[in-house]
């Protein structure tokens, strides 16, 4: 599944700092129909996700219905990421392979 979307750079501010972009809730919605064959235990969901020049993975965290798509240093530096910053991304969702039985 690939999505585009764009959003706001946002900071968490926990006992460390966090940067996200949340996703807008059409995406997260698609997001949803697929998540039970995307996540890999509880509830985050894999994703290859690009902004700008930088292509990266990580995983979505689920929250308050939606998901939030995390911004690590090595992803924010090169681009010039601040909070408060609009983006565009462009991620696809990683589907998981069936388990034979």
């Amino acid at each position: 599944m690939e999505l585009v979307f764009s959003g706001r750079v946002i900071e968490w501010r926990g006992p460390s700092p966090y940067y996200f972009v949340r996703v807008p809730d059409e995406e997260a919605a698609d997001i949803r129909e697929v998540a039970a064959i995307a996540t890999y235990g509880w509830g985050v969901i894999p994703v290859e996700a690009r902004i700008g020049e930088v292509a990266f993975q990580t995983s979505l965290f689920p929250k308050d219905n939606g998901y939030l798509l995390p911004l690590k240093v090595a992803v924010r530096r090169p681009c010039g990421l601040s909070a408060g910053d609009d983006v565009t991304v462009s991620m696809t969702v990683r589907l998981q392979e069936p388990q034979p039985r």
